[in-house]
């Protein structure tokens, strides 16, 4: 479905954010019969709904909201509505057909479009191809879950967008290249559980992708994707594996048999970093930029990426430890990669944030033989100190609160060693989001010096 498809179509927008705001001001040139905004929060009338947008959709809330919605043709969903909401089963046994903006900007721009996803890496790799492509002289627009409505993206030749499962979910049409970083359990409880989140993950590469690349290391993705193919009938290409024709080797990412730059050429730390930028560098092979040719171009790119705030982010302190920013680590496996790129350093690692019921098991596994403190934040910490019980390696203290976790980290953590917050949890309840999380961890470590 596209925009121009809603003409004449009566139209209600779920959700008042960004993306509802970015929605109804690109729904309501195409002339729709009715445009609504519905919210359907207990505090819908706090919202700031008003002027232009008010004129364009009048906001229904409250009783309302649920009656504006079965009453429409078309409901536009915001991300943050999840596919388990129960008015959504609802909406499609009356018929009520369900889309995204996000879907609906991509049924019109999907041949322009590189489209990644995955549970972990698909921050860094999207900004790194789209970092790497402005370096070779293909200019592209940067967008998607990162911040910007894909309604609100201006017009580009190309653009590179990091999508959620969220925004995957809607999608009917694919980004003329899709890129899958990994997969693992997660946001269950917004997608009804884990066959339904790789279903909606994976959603696309099912509309026909002239290329799908993904990170070749990820048993659980490789499986997952067994059997899939591009429009042209072939498997995806895969990236990262040892018999992968990028990949890092010594030390050394490789085109084949051909040295490219040193891995260290990258600044972010961990293996699945360098998975990254394998991917990466794939996705530019198969868009026919000859890699080998320009390696020294993409190795002054590569030296200059700056990387994205909050993740695995060092942040400088006078005692000599380093305290390192990770806040939005949200699941176990997120965590592990974090950890795992400090396995040579003495490390306390700060767990603990929203109790989503994720299975902290693979947690405990990963760390069976390893050395290092844990402190347990609310509200999930005291069930993963629970699950990590007994380890003979590992040393497990709760704290009450973040600020009393750097306190209790600053007494506990070796002389040169590195202070993790990696929380392998959500941030709400007792943050805001994960920007008011990490505002809380460097208050902490300011307050603590």
């Amino acid at each position: 479905m596209r925009l121009a498809d809603l003409k004449g179509r009566s139209v209600a927008v779920w959700g008042t954010g960004r993306e509802g705001r970015a929605a109804v001001t690109a729904i309501a040139p195409h002339g729709p019969s009715r445009l609504l905004a519905v919210d359907d929060s207990a505090n819908f009338l706090s919202v700031a709904w008003e002027g232009e947008l008010a004129a364009l959709a009048p906001l229904a809330g409250g009783d309302h909201a649920f009656a504006a919605l079965v009453a429409a043709d078309v409901v536009v969903r915001s991300p943050g509505v999840p596919q388990t909401h129960p008015w959504m089963a609802e909406l499609r046994t009356r018929g009520v057909t369900v889309t995204g903006g996000s879907a609906l900007w991509m049924a019109a721009h999907a041949q322009r479009t590189i489209g990644v996803t995955g549970s972990k890496g698909k921050s860094t790799t999207s900004a790194l191809i789209s970092h790497l492509l402005a370096a070779v002289g293909r200019p592209n627009v940067f967008g998607g879950n990162i911040g910007v409505p894909l309604l609100d993206l201006p017009d580009a030749p190309l653009y590179v967008l990091e999508l959620s499962s969220y925004q995957c979910s809607d999608l009917t049409d694919s980004p003329r290249v899709a890129v899958v970083t990994s997969l693992f359990p997660e946001h269950l409880d917004a997608h009804g559980g884990e066959r339904e989140y790789y279903r909606d993950k994976l959603n696309l590469l099912r509309h026909s992708p002239e290329m799908i690349v993904v990170n070749g290391s990820d048993e659980r993705l490789r499986d997952e994707i067994r059997g899939t193919t591009d429009a042209n009938g072939f498997p995806p290409i895969p990236a990262a594996a040892d018999d992968s024709r990028f990949r890092v080797e010594n030390d050394t990412v490789y085109c084949s048999d051909e040295p490219l730059f040193p891995r260290a050429a990258l600044r972010l730390k961990g293996a699945h970093n360098g998975r990254n930028l394998c991917v990466a560098l794939a996705v530019l092979d198969g868009l026919g930029i000859d890699v080998p040719a320009e390696k020294e171009t993409l190795a002054a790119a590569v030296a200059s990426f700056e990387g994205l705030p909050h993740r695995l982010s060092e942040v400088a302190d006078p005692s000599g430890l380093t305290f390192v920013d990770d806040t939005l680590s949200t699941t176990p496996h997120s965590a592990m990669h974090a950890i795992d790129a400090y396995a040579d350093r003495p490390l306390t690692v700060l767990l603990g944030g929203t109790d989503r019921g994720l299975d902290y098991a693979p947690l405990r596994q990963f760390l069976a033989d390893k050395e290092l403190t844990v402190i347990g934040l609310p509200d999930s910490g005291p069930r993963i100190l629970a699950e990590l019980a007994g380890l003979p390696k590992l040393r497990s203290v709760p704290a009450d609160d973040l600020a009393d976790a750097v306190r209790l980290a600053r007494e506990l953590t070796p002389a040169g060693g590195v202070v993790l917050l990696s929380p392998a949890a959500p941030s709400y309840g007792q943050f805001r989001n994960f920007e008011h999380r990490s505002e809380a961890f460097l208050k902490a470590i300011r307050a603590t010096a």
